[in-house]
């Protein structure tokens, strides 16, 4: 890459008095413009806001070349674990930017916006099929907040108890993601560590002590990040609901459940669901994101406000108008507003565009293929990296590194090393449950062609690791940025061109 243009900021580009547009005058006086638009004196920057002066092709040229630098799962194989990083369908983007869509007021009236309203109906009933729950709120912006928000409905069904103040401990496992010990944290509430058992599973016989009336939840993921099957999940369900506590189900890992099972039907009482994982929806960079929460009947009525509801009749009996069928509610028993409308629209478009793209049996498809491509990888891969739990995985599994340990090559090098190979690093470091964790989840939506280049690639790796170790110790060498200091970067960002 020529540093000299394509790796310099946009500022360092800038020339004074070069510009890409024109601002049409709008056809008032000087005097009318100096009365009546300018802002008042309080409202202006004590210093003019520096913008940056370049010429069209300039600011094309720089950004698209930028944009080359970037990897993503419309650019190559992404096994980031955990994360569920799927290639989006196209189609999903042009249900989400129809003008139907896209040009609709957040404000706008129901009776106005009904086709929007039975589109977040209709996916509140498919969410509500797929997760065995009885009723989805599409409301949380993201699954952390997805978390919060379902650990908010759970405090308030203890609160309507009068065991609100006494239940403040959630069990997480010392394999969760850790949102979860932070989501329970900012709900006002105390986390109690579960062990886990050498197959990776819950240790039933640690949680039972744990398990009291000062327990209001616990928070499982299953598949849990090991992508391991929590088999006890039935007697875990049994003691937790004996103790008066509630099961909260982590959605990041329904990806390999789809139509083959519902946390429901395992007696998980609240859910949340990443649609930006589970259901191809865009992933990254901050967002958007959408996080909707499901529950059991009887729970409902503690879901935040506005929902969205469907009627059928008027309280005089007469038929509903097509014009107001779908209606936005609010209830007064709700736990309040945690968005400023019904969510991130354009994600939820895209997460429908998905399901109904596949239907029942396309997305059964979608949670076996999942499981198979990561099984796929995983025996193909275990003779040269070291697999800590033998055994059936379902969409994911952790290496812990190499098995020839003896090169000093880690994890850290591994996942340099694979950017070379034209591969965005899998998770590496987590879980913590071993010291040189290297998470791989393929999705189903990678061919078998795809998955053997990548197999290919990390035996290669484990070779040179063997032959060659410094040329893996000191990768990547084919990237634009080699190898920044990352504890560096992480502890001491430059935010502002200014920094520099």
């Amino acid at each position: 890459m020529n540093r000299k243009v394509y790796g310099k900021l946009i500022f360092e580009l800038s020339r004074e008095g070069r510009r890409g547009y024109a601002v049409p005058r709008n056809g008032l006086s000087d005097d009318i413009v100096s009365e009546s638009v300018q802002l008042p004196e309080a409202m202006r920057r004590a210093t003019p806001l520096r913008l940056t002066e370049v010429d069209e092709p300039t600011a094309v040229r720089h950004y698209n070349n930028m944009s080359t630098n970037n990897f993503g799962v419309d650019t190559g194989f992404y096994p980031l674990g955990s994360c569920t990083m799927k290639y989006n369908p196209k189609i999903n983007e042009e249900m989400a930017c129809h003008s139907c869509f896209a040009g609709l007021h957040p404000s706008t009236p129901a009776f106005a916006a009904q086709g929007a309203l039975q589109l977040y109906w209709t996916l509140q009933k498919a969410l509500c099929e797929i997760g065995g729950m009885e009723e989805f709120t599409l409301n949380p912006f993201a699954g952390a907040q997805g978390e919060l928000t379902g650990l908010m409905v759970i405090r308030a069904y203890h609160a309507s108890r009068g065991e609100g103040e006494k239940r403040r401990k959630v069990i997480v496992p010392d394999s969760a993601h850790g949102t979860n010990p932070a989501s329970a944290a900012v709900c006002g509430l105390d986390v109690v560590e579960v062990k886990s058992r050498p197959d990776g599973t819950v240790d039933v016989a640690d949680l039972e002590p744990l398990l009291d009336d000062t327990v209001a939840a616990i928070m499982l993921t299953n598949p849990n990040t090991l992508g391991i099957f929590e088999k006890d999940i039935p007697r875990i369900a049994s003691l937790v609901h004996e103790a008066g506590a509630l099961m909260y189900y982590d959605g990041a890992n329904l990806n390999p459940l789809l139509g083959v099972a519902r946390p429901g039907d395992m007696g998980f009482d609240v859910m949340h669901v990443n649609l930006h994982k589970t259901f191809s929806t865009p992933h990254g960079g901050g967002g958007p994101g959408s996080g909707p929460v499901g529950v059991r009947k009887g729970l409902e009525k503690f879901l935040p406000n506005p929902r969205v509801v469907r009627r059928t009749e008027t309280p005089d009996r007469f038929p509903v108008n097509e014009s107001d069928r779908y209606a936005i509610e609010y209830s007064p028993l709700a736990l309040g507003s945690v968005s400023a409308t019904l969510g991130n629209f354009a994600v939820q478009a895209r997460a429908l565009a998905y399901i109904l793209t596949l239907g029942s049996d396309g997305l059964m498809e979608a949670g076996r293929l999942a499981t198979l491509n990561a099984t796929y990888i995983k025996e193909a891969l275990k003779d040269c990296y070291l697999l800590p739990i033998e055994g059936l995985s379902k969409h994911e599994f952790v290496f812990d590194g190499l098995r020839d340990k003896s090169t000093g090559v880690t994890t850290l090098n591994i996942a340099k090393r694979l950017l070379d190979h034209g591969y965005h690093a899998p998770t590496i470091y987590f879980p913590l449950l071993f010291h040189e964790s290297l998470m791989i989840e393929p999705t189903e939506t990678e061919s078998r062609e795809t998955l053997d280049e990548f197999i290919a690639a990390m035996r290669d790796i484990a070779r040179e690791a063997i032959e060659d170790p410094e040329t893996v110790k000191t990768a990547p060498h084919l990237t634009p940025v080699t190898r920044p200091d990352d504890t560096t970067a992480a502890l001491n960002p430059v935010l502002t061109f200014d920094s520099l």
